[in-house]
């Protein structure tokens, strides 16, 4: 097993956390809801609309570090896969455990726009985390790998 990179598994959750909170808050242009989780953090935690973005940000980097720590070195495919499948299972999470409890409802209440918005935020916050922290997995070797380890002599 490879050891954690923190500083690229700070750097990939900074840029997925970023790219993802843009998608949601240019929704509305792309005639989707409004998708503002950290009014929505804000709110719910009752700390206000700044410090619910702010716990947007930190949950970002918690979510990307976990990534690096052990899903990295365990799930199937390249960096790009990896990361997409991850993101999946985090808006899978979202959906099933946070939305809820925020009173949005399992699967945002069956809100077809929000859960499209949803799973396309998700899954670019996890490409994103898989193709910056780039970790190959333990085991599960691809043949660009193979080729790349045969020009360097490894």
């Amino acid at each position: 097993m490879s050891k954690l990179n923190l500083g690229r598994g700070v750097a990939a959750g900074a840029v997925g956390t970023a790219a993802m909170t843009m998608l949601m808050l240019g929704a509305p242009l792309m005639g989707m809801p409004r998708m503002a989780i950290g009014d929505m953090l804000g709110s719910f935690l009752h700390i206000g609309s700044v410090a619910g973005w702010a716990m947007h940000g930190v949950i970002g980097l918690t979510l990307a570090l976990i990534y690096a720590g052990w899903f990295a070195t365990r799930l199937p495919g390249g960096p790009a896969l990896r990361g997409a499948i991850y993101g999946f299972g985090v808006f899978l999470v979202a959906q099933v455990v946070v939305t809820p409890m925020m009173g949005g409802g399992v699967f945002s209440g069956g809100n077809i726009s929000m859960i499209a918005g949803s799973l396309g935020g998700h899954v670019v916050y996890g490409v994103l985390v898989g193709l910056i922290y780039g970790e190959p997995a333990a085991g599960i070797r691809g043949a660009s790998t193979a080729v790349y380890e045969r020009r360097i002599g490894v």
